[in-house]
């Protein structure tokens, strides 16, 4: 992983909660409370990314409600609505063998087993059986399964996905 990349998003700053500065927060990790384990948050203010520290986390429904230093209202809190919640790269752990940051396949090259190029990964995303590669080429996109049946190879540093798929489909 490149530790000099622009921060990887992990999490939403979705609304502020009451009015004592509070803030709903999404996580985009999995599990979601791994989103507590990196500090100093990362929020991103217009094209630059600005430290943000949390001083207090609760669990609430399906995301989070935090505090933030130096945020002690609603208005500073409904400032944050909104703002993505990033980390360095180099902060996250190392992926096992055959495992993969969805960050790392996007933008990578897709290429079938008779080396036809099928173009390149857009982005990735989860169904309740697993995740799917969103390739484009041009005007063409297809949705391929990410699972080994039709992902033979990742090559991270040819930046190239080798698969095993008719590119009439």
């Amino acid at each position: 992983m490149d530790a000099d990349a622009a921060p990887i998003v992990v999490g939403r700053i979705t609304a502020a909660h009451g009015v004592r500065g509070w803030v709903r927060v999404a996580s985009f990790t999995d599990p979601a409370d791994n989103l507590l384990t990196y500090q100093p948050w990362l929020i991103r203010q217009g094209d630059a990314w600005q430290p943000l520290v949390v001083v207090e986390v609760r669990r609430q429904g399906k995301g989070f409600i935090a505090r933030i230093q130096g945020c002690d209202d609603r208005d500073r809190a409904q400032l944050l609505s909104g703002r993505d919640i990033g980390v360095p790269a180099s902060e996250l752990p190392e992926p096992d063998e055959d495992e993969y940051y969805w960050f790392e396949l996007e933008g990578l090259r897709v290429v079938t087993t008779a080396a036809v190029e099928l173009g390149r990964v857009e982005q990735v995303f989860a169904t309740g059986a697993n995740d799917v590669l969103v390739v484009r080429d041009g005007e063409r996109e297809r949705l391929l399964p990410f699972i080994a049946a039709v992902v033979l190879e990742v090559d991270r540093e040819q930046r190239v996905i080798t698969v095993d798929w008719d590119p009439e489909l």
